[in-house]
């Protein structure tokens, strides 16, 4: 009989959206997740009508259909059942790329392009800090030596180690675009290296008059020469190869496709690269270079106060991808990247706000979270100052960052201060600047002056009055009670009312209301009420005794039974199943039995921001209406195993 039921609720579902309108279909702890053609044939009031369906919505290219936990697993195995075309997850974000428009698609491809690739290009930026100081006079003075002594050997290895990436970076960057793309990556690492071959005339050599190197001259007129340092060329050298590779793969033979497509592939965009994009693009990035390069110029710091107050602002926006590709043009065409240098310094004038808030904020709370989040800045972090403190607080905490990173930029672009690296920020930023004395001092010392610049300014002007009032007695009780303490007197409270059950915190950080969560399923307490957590450990417990009831393969979302019978919904992260369970570690299984306390899940929270994910974490009480109330406490952070909802029968 319940299959029977669910079998129904699946046929009402695609029958209402269209079979033939179904691209994808895919689930999550709580949601149907299709893909379709055409949104706007849905009839959305007859698709909410059907039974268990609590609420439709269309985000991130995908048509939600909210049915809750369980309910959502059984449906979905019964649409399993009707061959429909399901798809992998990389097709599926295929599909949503597809979707996307104008600059939200362009600055995704540029992320998922360059994200690969910054891991090497800042490995190199270190091996050249640390060539600049083994090669650096004053530096081996101090141990008797002088640059002369060094082997040639250390020499070479040291110049293999330094040069090698930046050498071959049109090869690296076809590579990774190659794959964006839709093409084979391998072939794209081939065709990047016929771009830099030996063979053709190094690009820096030809336009160096004293060289005496020439471009070869095809026709006896189209000059040939490599794309050494050329981005752009490589991006659009990878996107002509991996869409002529694609309709070549639909219409070979079978016994050809194997030899043929690389070859006709690797022939046509070499050849259409070499003799008429890599010039006119190399031209139009050493353009851009230029413009730049003007815009850090202007006298008086002008322009590297407008990028220091203003990249912040791009970083909220999603914007900020666009300097990356900038930044590795100005690395591969002169060897120096003086604008994350400026963009530097927002890092640094975040940390002066989390400590102004720290030392002036009354609220223990406010501290604890002023720490956090400084402590996730100092290694480049930036999100929970950003949108934890700064944009919380009337933004003007805000505006006194955006001086303050200006500030600083200017100040480095009058001394040229300029990195020869990217990909590090804060603490590790200045591992970039060891290869000459003055570049590391200056840096050093304007980087303070923004911390303290910011500081100033944000205790005097920028700390709202709400937290500058002491705690009142019960927040002053909740901040000193230690763990066990709390624990405690939870239980007590718990034991001297019938009526009411506590549930404790399976996490510690930020307590959120549940209509605050940015997801309209939890906001809007389609699933239940609760309350949400943003979390500052990656770690989830068990708040109490209970049964795991549900357990999704992505890890993301955890269903526990409480011995009262209340039915909890831990769900670590908004829209983290598309993660497919990367950055989670289970470690309990579906129908075992768990104390209070017992470690459920653990989970990497850096990696999984920067995957462009928001870890806050709901708690949700999957049948409140079983309950003659659902509140969440009063509290602006809880701590792991204190109470967090309280339910009354």
């Amino acid at each position: 009989m319940e299959n029977t039921n669910y079998q129904k609720i699946a046929c009402q579902i695609v029958e209402i959206v269209g079979k033939d309108n179904i691209i994808s279909a895919t689930h999550c702890a709580t949601r149907l997740r299709l893909i379709v053609k055409d949104k706007e044939v849905i009839d959305e009031k007859k698709l909410e009508k059907v039974p268990f369906v609590k609420g439709t919505f269309f985000n991130a290219g995908q048509y939600q259909i909210i049915l809750g936990t369980g309910i959502v697993n059984k449906v979905y195995a019964e649409i399993e059942q009707m061959n429909l075309k399901t798809l992998s997850k990389q097709e599926q974000d295929a599909i949503i790329k597809k979707q996307q428009k104008g600059i939200k698609r362009l600055m995704r491809t540029l992320g998922d392009i360059f994200v690969p690739i910054i891991p090497v290009i800042a490995a190199t930026g270190l091996f050249l800090g640390l060539k600049g100081c083994l090669f650096n006079n004053n530096v081996l003075a101090l141990f008797g030596a002088v640059t002369s002594m060094i082997p040639g050997y250390i020499i070479t290895l040291v110049n293999v180690l330094t040069e090698t990436a930046f050498a071959f970076l049109p090869a690296i960057i076809c590579w990774s675009a190659y794959k964006v793309f839709g093409g084979t990556p391998v072939i794209g690492m081939v065709i990047g290296l016929m771009l830099v071959s030996p063979i053709l005339p190094n690009a820096y050599s030809v336009a160096d008059p004293n060289s005496g190197i020439e471009a070869v001259r095809a026709f006896g007129k189209i000059p040939i020469v490599g794309c050494q340092g050329s981005v752009l060329t490589a991006i659009l050298t990878a996107l002509i190869g991996a869409s002529l590779e694609k309709k070549l793969r639909k219409v070979m033979p079978n016994t050809l496709d194997l030899i043929m497509t690389p070859f006709i592939v690797m022939l046509i965009t070499f050849l259409v690269t070499i003799l008429g994009i890599g010039p006119v693009m190399h031209i139009v990035e050493l353009k851009l270079v230029q413009i730049v390069e003007f815009l850090i110029d202007i006298p008086f710091g002008i322009g590297g106060f407008i990028i220091g107050a203003t990249y912040p602002l791009l970083v909220i926006t999603g914007l900020h991808h666009t300097y990356t590709m900038i930044e590795t043009s100005l690395l591969a065409n002169t060897g120096f990247n003086p604008v994350i240098t400026l963009c530097a310094m927002y890092g640094f004038a975040n940390v002066g706000t989390c400590l102004a808030f720290f030392v002036k904020a009354k609220k223990e709370n406010v501290r604890q979270t002023a720490v956090g989040a400084m402590l996730s800045q100092l290694f480049g972090i930036s999100e929970p100052v950003l949108f934890g403190i700064q944009i919380r607080y009337n933004l003007r905490p805000l505006v006194i960052m955006l001086c303050s990173s200006g500030l600083g930029a200017a100040l480095l672009s009058i001394l040229n201060i300029q990195s020869n690296s990217y990909g590090l920020a804060v603490l590790p930023s200045y591992l970039m600047y060891i290869y000459e004395g003055r570049q590391l001092l200056w840096y050093f010392i304007v980087s303070l002056i923004s911390v303290i610049f910011c500081f100033v300014l944000t205790y005097m002007f920028g700390i709202p009055k709400e937290i500058l009032e002491v705690d009142n007695t019960n927040d002053k009780i909740n901040d000193e009670v230690s763990f066990i303490e709390s624990v405690v007197e939870t239980e007590e409270k718990v034991g001297s009312s019938e009526n009411s059950i506590l549930i404790h915190s399976p996490l510690s950080g930020k307590a959120i209301p549940i209509k605050e969560v940015p997801d309209d399923t939890f906001a809007m307490e389609v699933l239940g009420k609760g309350m949400a957590v943003l979390p500052d450990e990656g770690k989830i417990v068990a708040p109490c005794e209970a049964k795991v009831t549900t357990l999704f393969d992505t890890k993301h979302a955890i269903g526990l039974i409480t011995k009262d019978g209340v039915e909890l919904l831990i769900h670590i992260g908004i829209n983290t199943v598309e993660l497919g369970g990367k950055y989670y570690e289970v470690h309990v299984a579906e129908g075992d039995k768990v104390k209070a306390g017992q470690l459920l899940v653990t989970f990497d929270i850096i990696r999984i921001q920067n995957a462009g994910y928001n870890v806050i974490t709901p708690v949700i009480i999957t049948n409140s209406d079983n309950y003659k109330t659902v509140e969440g406490e009063t509290l602006e952070t809880v701590k792991m195993m204190e109470p967090l909802v309280r339910v009354v029968k």
